[in-house]
């Protein structure tokens, strides 16, 4: 069966509330444990707490504009906390929010809720922490959640509702939502076969069906792939960091270049010109869960609901483009109090790569 045709089945169980689709037959279990157990301690792990990159960002835009600032929501696991570096303007959402103020000229909020360790199962509490009552909702949130997912083999249909019932609740309060789809976990360096097979199986599957299912919301999806790209595997030591599991703040900027031009695309900041597919790179509109199943297969590739074409008999269609990375620069946040100091990041995703 083809990975599309399998994401659509588990992006149609999680709809409808049906069970998990199995990957593993029963003779496998055995020989899948004792290699699991293994890779778990070469990986090892870190207990250490996130850095806190919470705050406001791009404060050298404040003096142009009266609007308030964007507001950027994150939500997720471990990556989307920043787990495995020390420095809070090395996190994803510090560089994303870095350069959303920059494309912008606007100051940006950053408000992380994410929790290392999460399952997609955690999602609903973290929405409803973003989404506070007494503070407006984000202009736009970014999820990166589904390896944890994989790891604790939560049925991967189960998982893309609750991806879902986040993203839903996200779009009626009119965020935009970009979802970083679950990393390839058989790029993780200590997994052998047949595991690292099997987990990349899994990680693409479940990533392909968090694309239809997000599409089909009207949010927009980025593959993270093998966190982002074939460099991950030709050097692992220097994009993994000292757990051998979380990216290093060179793993950590890679994914930034990957997603900022979706997130800036979401609120119509990205320029008109790179709006439209270029054939030259393989863009253009296909049936999302073939869209959808490409994009598993290729890091870096966004997956947006394609509104100019009408569904057909395979379904809706979308729009599936390969953003060029960019640069990201790096700043500090600045607290509302506007005391601390950063650095312009002004122009920096403007920048081609």
């Amino acid at each position: 069966m083809s990975r599309a045709r399998v994401a659509r089945r588990i992006a149609t169980a999680a709809a409808f509330g049906g069970g998990g689709i199995s990957l593993l037959s029963g003779a496998a279990v055995g020989l899948l444990l004792t290699e699991a157990r293994l890779a778990k301690r070469m990986v090892g792990g870190s207990d250490d707490i996130p850095p806190r990159a919470d705050g406001r960002y791009g404060s050298a835009f404040a003096h142009r504009t009266d609007e308030a600032p964007l507001r950027l929501g994150f939500l997720g696991d471990s990556t989307a906390a920043g787990q495995g570096v020390r420095r809070a303007r090395e996190t994803p959402g510090a560089l994303l929010a870095s350069g959303l103020a920059a494309v912008a000229e606007r100051p940006v909020k950053l408000m992380n809720v994410a929790l290392p360790g999460a399952q997609s199962d955690d999602l609903d509490r973290q929405v409803s922490l973003l989404l506070d009552s007494t503070l407006p909702p984000p202009d736009v949130a970014v999820i990166m959640i589904g390896a944890n997912d994989v790891t604790r083999r939560m049925p991967l249909s189960t998982s893309v509702r609750l991806l879902s019932d986040a993203v839903r609740r996200l779009r009626d309060t009119g965020s935009q939502v970009v979802v970083g789809t679950c990393p390839d976990l058989g790029s993780v360096e200590p997994v052998y076969q047949p595991l690292r097979w099997l987990a990349r199986r899994a990680s693409r599957q479940l990533a392909a069906a968090q694309t239809i299912a997000v599409v089909d919301l009207g949010g927009r999806t980025v593959s993270l792939g093998d966190l982002l790209g074939p460099e991950f595997e030709a050097r692992p030591r220097e994009l993994f960091g000292p757990d051998n599991f979380h990216p290093s703040a060179e793993g950590y900027a890679t994914a930034a270049m990957a997603i900022l031009p979706t997130l800036c695309a979401s609120l119509g900041l990205w320029p008109e010109a790179d709006e439209r597919p270029d054939a030259r790179r393989g863009e253009g509109f296909l049936p999302v869960a073939e869209a959808a199943a490409e994009a598993a297969s290729e890091a870096g590739t966004e997956v947006a609901a394609a509104h100019a074409v009408s569904a057909g008999p395979r379904g809706r269609w979308a729009l599936m483009k390969r953003r060029r990375r960019r640069l990201v620069e790096q700043e500090h946040p600045q607290d509302d109090s506007g005391d601390a100091a950063e650095t312009s990041a002004e122009g920096a995703a403007r920048r081609g790569a």
